[in-house]
C-alpha cells in the first residue's frame, strides 16, 4: 500500500512525544503542547493516543530543582511530583480546545501480565468510545526501565499494537533517520525505510539532559509496530506536525509496516511481551506440525522444564534448544509428565478427563 494510503486510512494514531520534546529553556514547552492540542482538536474524525515521557522533567521544574536528580530513588520521587504537575498542564491546555484527557500509568513489565494487559485494552477502548484522549505515562514511581533506558519509546509502540492503532508518530528532535548526525555535512535524511534492521547502522544511542532514549531504541520500537501492520513515522518537533502528517505533507522519516500476516492481540502478547514458566521439548514431527499452523499434541513432546500450571505460558523448544515459539498450556508440569510422548487416545485414560490439545493453535505463536 502506498504511503500516502496508509496515512489516509490512518483513524487510531499514537503520538510519542519524549523528554526532550517538552523541555524548553529548562521548562515545559506549553507551546507546543498548545499546538498539539489545537491539531487534534482540527481532525476530530480521528482517535489519537498520547503517550507521553517527561515526568521527571516536570517534577525538576514543579520542585525548583537546579539539575536532574542522579540516583534511582530521587529520580522516581521527582517524577511522582511531575506525573502530578504535567497531567495538569495537559489537562488545562486540553480544555481550551474542548478535548477531555484521561491518565493511563502503565509499565511494559506490567503488561507481561495478561489481565492487565487486557484491561489496559479494554481501559483505553472505553476512553476512546468517551472521546477522550488517553495520555500514557510510564509509571515512573514504580519502574526503573523508562528512566533507564527506552524513554517510552517501547512502551509506545507496545501501546500502538495493543490498541490497534493505525500509525505510531514518534515525534523526535533528530526530526527523523539520518546517514550520519543531523547538521553534519553529508549527512542526508532517510525518507523513507523498508527494512528496518538496515535501518538500524546509523542509529545511535545518545542521551541527552532530560531524555534517556535515542534513534536506536526508536527504530527497535518501530520494529514491533511495523511487525503488526503498523506504519511509523519518525518526525520533527515543529509546527502544525500532526495536522501536516495527517494531510499528507510528511516531515521525516516514513517506515513502511511489515507485508506479513498480522497477528492477532492475543498471538503479539504472546510473541512480544508474555513470560513463560517453563520450556517445552518437542520432535521434529511436533515442530513442523506447529508450523503448518497445527496444534501441540503430546506425542510430539519429548521433555520439558520448569513448574509451571495450567494456563501458564510456556516457551517451546525443538531438539536443538532453540526457542521456536510460544504458547499457553492446556496442562499442569506434573500432567505433562504422564502423558508426554503419548498419543491423544491414551491421555484420557492417564488423566480420567477428556483430552485436549497441550497448546491450541489459537494460543500458541511460533518464531
Amino acid at each position: 500500500m502506498e504511503k500516502s494510503q496508509l496515512i489516509r486510512n490512518a483513524n487510531r494514531i499514537v503520538v510519542k512525544i519524549g523528554s526532550q520534546l517538552l523541555e524548553k529553556n529548562n521548562s515545559i514547552d506549553t507551546q507546543f503542547i498548545e499546538n498539539l492540542a489545537e491539531n487534534i482538536a482540527q481532525n476530530p474524525d480521528k482517535e489519537f493516543i498520547i503517550v507521553s515521557s517527561g515526568a521527571v522533567l516536570a517534577g525538576v521544574k514543579k520542585l525548583g530543582l537546579k539539575q536532574k536528580p542522579v540516583s534511582i530513588t530521587d529520580k522516581q520521587a521527582v517524577a511522582s511530583v511531575g506525573q502530578a504537575y504535567l497531567m495538569q498542564i495537559y489537562d488545562r491546555i486540553f480544555s481550551k480546545y474542548g478535548k477531555n484527557i484521561g491518565q493511563i500509568l502503565l509499565t511494559v513489565e506490567g503488561l507481561r501480565e495478561r489481565k492487565r494487559y487486557v484491561l489496559a485494552q479494554n481501559t483505553i477502548n472505553r476512553l476512546l468510545d468517551m472521546e477522550v484522549v488517553p495520555i500514557v505515562n510510564e509509571n515512573d514511581t514504580i519502574a526503573v526501565e523508562e528512566i533507564v533506558f527506552g524513554d517510552n519509546d517501547f512502551l509506545a509502540a507496545h501501546v500502538a499494537v495493543l490498541t490497534n492503532a493505525d500509525l505510531l508518530i514518534i515525534l523526535s528532535t533528530a526530526g527523523g533517520v539520518y546517514t550520519g548526525e543531523p547538521g553534519q555535512e553529508g549527512s542526508q535524511l532517510i525518507e523513507e525505510i523498508k527494512d528496518v534492521s538496515q535501518a538500524l547502522q546509523y542509529a545511535g544511542t545518545s542521551k541527552s539532559k532530560f531524555g534517556t532514549g535515542g534513534m536506536r531504541s526508536k527504530l527497535e520500537a518501530a520494529q514491533i509496530a511495523t511487525s503488526h501492520g503498523i506504519p511509523v513515522i519518525i518526525s520533527p518537533k515543529k509546527e502544525d506536525i500532526i495536522s501536516q502528517t495527517l494531510a499528507g505533507r510528511i516531515t521525516g522519516s516514513f517506515i513502511y509496516p511489515e507485508k506479513s500476516k498480522k497477528l492477532s492481540r492475543k498471538k503479539s502478547w504472546l510473541k512480544l511481551l508474555s513470560a513463560p514458566k517453563g520450556r517445552i521439548i518437542i520432535d521434529r514431527g511436533a515442530e513442523e506440525a506447529i508450523r503448518k499452523g497445527k496444534s501441540l499434541l503430546p506425542a510430539g513432546i519429548k521433555d520439558f522444564e520448569g513448574i509451571f500450571s495450567k494456563n501458564d505460558v510456556v516457551a517451546i523448544l525443538n531438539e536443538e534448544g532453540k526457542i521456536i515459539g510460544k504458547g499457553i498450556i492446556n496442562y499442569s508440569y506434573k500432567e505433562i509428565e504422564k502423558i508426554k510422548g503419548k498419543k491423544s487416545s491414551e491421555v484420557e485414560n492417564l488423566l480420567n478427563r477428556k483430552f485436549t490439545e497441550v497448546i491450541h493453535r489459537d494460543n500458541l505463536v511460533v518464531f
